[in-house]
Order: C-alpha cells, then structure tokens, then sequence
C-alpha cells in the first residue's frame, strides 16, 4: 500500500512539475533532446535542451553562428515526416498578412534548410542546456532501455511487498505466541485456585 501511495504522489509531483514548466516556458515541448549532429559545436548529441515559447516573432534574432537564436521547430509537412528539428534561424521575412517565416541552417551543415519555417511550426527558441543529461530519454527509447526501466519498476514494486510479507507473518507469529502465553497463563492461574479452594 505504501508503494502504491508512493507512486501516487511521485507520479503526481511529475506531472505537476511538467505542466508548470509548460506553462512557465510558454510552450509543450520545454524539454527536448539533441539526437543528431547537425548543430556541433553548439549542441551535441545528448544534450539536453530548454525550450522557450516565443510569443513575439520579430524579436527572434537571425544570422550565421553564434548570432542567430536557435529555434525547435517541425519540419514543414511537404518535406516528410513532422520530426522536431533544432537549427539556428538565419533570416526571416513577414508576409502581408503579418505571418513570420524563417530560413534555418544547422551549425554542422554545409548549407541552409530547403524549407521556409511558418512560425506555425515553431515550438520555441532554445534558452539553456545542459549536456549528457539527453542521453537519459535516448537511451530509454531503446529496446534495452525499455527493459531496464521494467526490470527497475517491478524490482522496486516487489522490493516494497516481500519485506511487508514477512514482516506480517513474523508479527503473526509474535501474536499466536502472545495468545499460547496468555492462555497459558490463565490456565496456570485457574489451576491455583481450583487447588486453593
């Protein structure tokens, strides 16, 4: 039972911490981690990234290295999957309507992005980072990963309820011996006055 309270209130702190940061950081992907190359130096693989909503697209700075924010976006639908992508913003234009577009690049890249960014597709700009800590989540999206974190899980659940097993029969037996102790006792103390009377 305590196990499950435990994890009750763990799960809760977790999720509570999540949404916070969310909203705090204005955006639903605060943390993110680096799983390609493409921004070496700048960003290495397992790098663990913190990611700001931008609520004011004019104010993104662009430019080549080290002057260009660096933005997490989702590459554009006509260029295949939705994958998240973090590469620097480079230059940007407004249309008429008032809509934000950037050109991206990655450090590591010889030349730019072939897609234009909406802002649409922006999730934030990187605001902190914090290396190898990334290689936590890469490492539990593996199949040996998956493995570990359910070997840990059931290893703490039956880690909780074999001590309590025991626990509860030797309290049963400290109990049973109690009770022989005092019938033992009472029939002791009724033999005495059987004989005195």
């Amino acid at each position: 039972m305590k196990t499950v309270l435990m994890a009750a209130i763990i799960l809760g702190a977790v999720v509570s911490f999540w949404f916070g940061v969310r909203v705090a950081l204005g955006t639903q992907y605060p943390f993110f981690t680096v799983a390609s190359e493409s921004m070496v130096p700048t960003l290495n693989v397992g790098d663990l990234i913190v990611v700001q909503g931008i609520a004011n697209f004019s104010a993104v700075t662009v430019g080549l290295k080290p002057v260009g924010d660096i933005i997490v976006f989702e590459k554009p639908p006509s260029f295949g999957s939705s994958d998240l992508i973090v590469h620097r913003a480079i230059s940007k234009f407004q249309s008429s309507d008032g809509i934000w577009s950037f050109q991206t690049k990655g450090d590591n890249n010889a030349n730019a992005d072939p897609w234009t960014v909406p802002q649409s597709l922006v999730i934030g700009k990187v605001v902190g980072v914090v290396p190898y800590l990334g290689y936590v989540p890469l490492y539990i999206r593996t199949p040996l990963g998956i493995f570990v974190v359910i070997v840990l899980l059931l290893i703490v659940i039956f880690a909780e309820y074999i001590p309590t097993s025991k626990k509860q029969t030797a309290q049963a037996e400290q109990t049973a011996q109690a009770e022989q102790t005092a019938q033992a006792e009472q029939t002791a103390q009724a033999e005495q006055t059987a004989q005195k009377d």
